[in-house]
């Protein structure tokens, strides 16, 4: 929401990635991290890739460990290190899933970010309660579709609310 002050979430979607007792840990989708995948595999010294994949812009997915990377995809086979949650989405964080990713042979539907989202038990459903955020159910064609700059407002009108009426309202541009 507009009223939410910290800088490291404004005019961010964040997906949700696991939420329980423990706390809860998501992924901003729609922050440039002013890298490529192709900048990502290179350094890892992972060579291959085509060109779309070389040229696909990093996501910072969060100001927690935006040196560890996450690969969020829809892949139904088993992966290393994943974490499976939704209707069949999941965030892998081992290194095999980019070495298949530049054979040829990863997941169709990625998105490569570095960082993510992190709350204490309780802080995520204080900042609800606050009405801090606005939550809309997942939806694939803004995970893996919709081009970057457009996915605050393709989230928000997923609920047929226009984001820019509430930031007038809420006294921020």
């Amino acid at each position: 929401m507009p009223a939410l002050d910290d800088p490291n979430f404004h005019r961010t979607v964040t997906l949700i990635c696991q939420h329980d007792e423990s706390g809860a840990m998501g992924l901003v989708i729609n922050r440039d991290a002013d890298c490529t995948v192709g900048e990502l595999l290179s350094q890892l010294k992972i060579d291959g890739g085509d060109r779309n994949l070389r040229e696909t812009g990093v996501i910072a997915g969060g100001p927690v460990q935006r040196d560890r990377g996450f690969v969020l995809h829809d892949d139904p086979r088993s992966w290393p290190s994943t974490l499976r949650f939704g209707d069949g989405l999941a965030v892998t964080t081992s290194r095999d899933i980019l070495d298949a990713l530049a054979r040829g042979d990863g997941p169709a539907n990625v998105l490569v970010t570095l960082g993510y989202a992190g709350w204490e038990a309780g802080q995520l459903e204080d900042e609800l309660a606050q009405n801090s955020w606005l939550t809309v159910p997942a939806e694939r064609a803004i995970l893996f579709r919709t081009p970057l700059a457009e996915r605050w407002h393709a989230a928000a009108r997923v609920l047929g609310i226009d984001p820019d009426q509430l930031a007038d309202y809420a006294g921020h541009a």
